[in-house]
């Protein structure tokens, strides 16, 4: 190889995308051979191509060069013995198969994935979850390399390793704690996207979007984003010194889920009322006052506070009897709670929707919205379907009301 011949009659600027085409071919495993062409080349790429063959290369408006043609130039006259296969690997440096490349993608790719391989086999509560996190393609959207995605994999099975937190634990504190940045499980960052989905994974936390909601993910998992501004309103519950004292005077009690993770409750009774809508307790506390059966309102979609209240009276053993608005959303919100906790209908079949319906009168509204299921009972969300028209729970409030009394 003459090098320094070679870089003067093939190494310069006018003939770069000639070597950078024979590149190319190389790089996908196709012969030297055959013509490339240069659409719009200027005269001074003309004349090194000229001077590179000895001829006038064509006189069409495209400048076309046959690969074999300077492969056959560079051999005979000794530049390089090796053709023009080794000249572009003197001039652009070692031409490594697409092939090859992408085997070596693949295989650091596999690796940047061994962290979650392995959680989900310690922990087959993970595994659906892997699998899909695997195949989906989100790591890398997030990552974009495989050397990210395995930094990316190690900080996100570092965080799932550790959940549930018991007791419930500040999200920014557990965050220093376990990734050494208070701002790590903020919103928008990759890891919190990817430990944010499988927390929901392990506590089947319902999918959603917002910030209510996604304070709400964390909470189910014992992580809490802002555990003063989520509360559950209560009546006549105890376990706890302001639960009894508020149930003495039988008066509503507004617990935040700061006290919920700190101070929880630790007695349950052995039934717990549901209802959808504050109008139903704040009735039941006139109407019995400390004579009320215990009851929870979980004021629309159940929020971090009143979830983490249910779980802990289910952990106690307590069991739930649930009433709601006989709409699309109020069996959407029945829905989402049997996500988290066992209940029994309170009211709150299709015989009970069209009791009320006959009741209420010509005045009900009619229903709107997407239509929702009714796994518990099938048939009322067909009798929705048909009588087209809600009742909210204040329309059976003297109902309701009768099974509150103590």
């Amino acid at each position: 190889m003459d090098e320094a011949r070679l870089r003067r009659v093939l190494g310069g600027a006018d003939l770069a995308w000639l070597v950078e085409r024979a590149r190319r071919r190389m790089e996908r495993g196709q012969p030297l051979t055959g013509a490339v062409s240069l659409a719009t080349p200027s005269p001074a790429e003309r004349s090194a191509a000229e001077r590179l063959l000895g001829r006038t290369p064509g006189t069409g408006r495209a400048l076309t060069v046959r690969l074999d043609a300077v492969d056959a130039v560079l051999v005979r006259s000794g530049i390089s013995p090796g053709g023009l296969e080794a000249a572009v690997t003197v001039l652009a440096g070692r031409v490594v198969p697409l092939d090859d490349v992408r085997r070596s993608e693949e295989q650091a790719w596999g690796e940047a994935y061994a962290p979650l391989t392995l959680l989900a086999e310690e922990h087959p509560e993970y595994a659906v979850w892997a699998g899909r996190i695997r195949d989906d393609g989100l790591v890398r959207r997030l990552a974009r390399t495989s050397a990210a995605a395995r930094l990316l994999m190690e900080q996100t099975v570092r965080v799932l390793r550790e959940l549930p937190v018991e007791p419930a634990r500040s999200l920014s504190v557990f965050a220093a704690d376990i990734l050494g940045s208070a701002h790590a499980l903020d919103d928008g960052m990759p890891v919190a996207t990817l430990a944010l989905s499988g927390a929901r994974a392990l506590t089947c936390h319902p999918g959603g979007a917002g910030a209510a909601w996604r304070r709400a993910a964390w909470a189910s998992a014992g992580l809490l984003r802002d555990d003063v501004s989520s509360t559950v309103l209560t009546l006549n519950l105890r376990g706890t010194a302001a639960l009894d004292w508020m149930a003495d005077v039988g008066e509503p009690c507004v617990l935040t889920l700061r006290q919920l993770a700190h101070r929880p409750p630790r007695t349950a009774p052995p039934v717990v009322h549901i209802c959808e809508n504050p109008a139903v307790l704040s009735a039941a506390a006139d109407h019995h006052g400390p004579d009320a059966r215990p009851l929870v309102c979980v004021q629309g979609q159940p929020s971090a506070a009143a979830l983490t209240l249910l779980s802990r009276l289910h952990e106690l053993g307590a069991e739930f009897r649930y009433h709601g608005d006989f709409d699309w959303g109020g069996l959407r919100i029945a829905t989402t709670l049997s996500g988290h906790v066992p209940w029994r209908p309170w009211r709150y079949t299709a015989d009970d929707y069209r009791e009320a319906v006959v009741a209420a009168g010509p005045d009900l509204r009619p229903l709107d919205g997407k239509p929702a299921l009714s796994p518990w009972d099938p048939d009322l969300a067909r009798a929705l379907a048909e009588q087209a028209v809600r009742v909210e729970e204040e329309a059976v409030l003297d109902v309701l009301l009768t099974d509150l009394a103590g």
